[in-house]
């Protein structure tokens, strides 16, 4: 929104809270009315990962323990906290909060020095690879008991962590917990024939697309068109409309 940048990946939660200025973000009462949607890519789920040893099963089991709940400022640290109040866990009273980079927790929970951690991410991903291969056995935790917060906002759903791409993980079964979904925005100040020239490429070259990440593999054309709580942008319904998309 500040000019630096003409296109961006965002979280569901975050587009909305933007073009909203949502009253529990730092939009607060500041509405971006310039943002604008392309589309929406992969899920993004809401993944807790705990070692076997401090014996947490479900988001329920948090009470008292070290958790990485995200750094400030980021989309996941208010996923860990809306999902902890869903739960009526208050992460100031009830856990060991710490609040640093999701990227970085990998380390903490093999080196010990946390019980668990969230992060809000498309799987497969490399860092939570790194967290269920090391000498610390690890687990997915469920989230549950969530089903009033996903009433309450519309971006949120139910997923699940699909857990054959961590042979390294203790689980047999895939986890439940819930996500958003990675969309990609710009701004109304880029010229239509920009956001429609990226668009056409992307959606023309559907299935080479689908190849660049294991996590686009569940995309589909219209998918990709949900989850988008900005306008979208008039490049960009451009072509949706000359593909019969919208």
């Amino acid at each position: 929104m500040s000019g630096d940048l003409e296109f961006g990946v965002v979280q569901s939660d975050r587009q909305f809270q933007a073009i909203n200025g949502s009253p529990d973000s730092e939009w607060a009462g500041k509405p971006q009315k310039d943002l604008r949607a392309v589309f929406s890519i992969h899920p993004e789920s809401i993944t807790l990962v705990a070692a076997v040893d401090a014996d947490i099963k479900d988001i329920m089991d948090l009470k008292g323990k070290r958790v990485n709940i995200g750094n400030p400022g980021s989309g996941q640290r208010q996923n860990s906290i809306d999902a902890l109040t869903a739960v009526g866990i208050d992460y100031k009273k009830d856990l060991n909060a710490e609040g640093i980079k999701a990227s970085e927790s990998a380390g903490l929970l093999q080196d010990g020095r946390i019980d668990a951690f969230f992060y809000t991410v498309g799987h497969p991903n490399g860092s939570i690879k790194e967290a269920t291969s090391g000498k610390r056995k690890v687990r997915f935790a469920s989230i549950t008991g969530v089903d009033k917060l996903l009433a309450k906002y519309p971006y949120y759903a139910k997923a699940f962590i699909p857990v054959k791409v961590y042979p390294g993980a203790v689980n047999e079964k895939d986890v439940q917990t819930f996500g958003v979904k990675a969309t990609f925005v710009t701004s109304a100040k880029v010229p239509d024939n920009v956001v429609y020239a990226i668009t056409k490429e992307v959606f023309d070259n559907f299935e080479d697309f689908k190849k660049l990440h294991p996590a686009y593999q569940v995309l589909t054309k219209e998918g990709m068109l949900e989850g988008l709580s900005a306008p979208i942008h008039p490049g960009a319904m451009k072509y949706y409309k000359e593909a019969g998309l919208k």
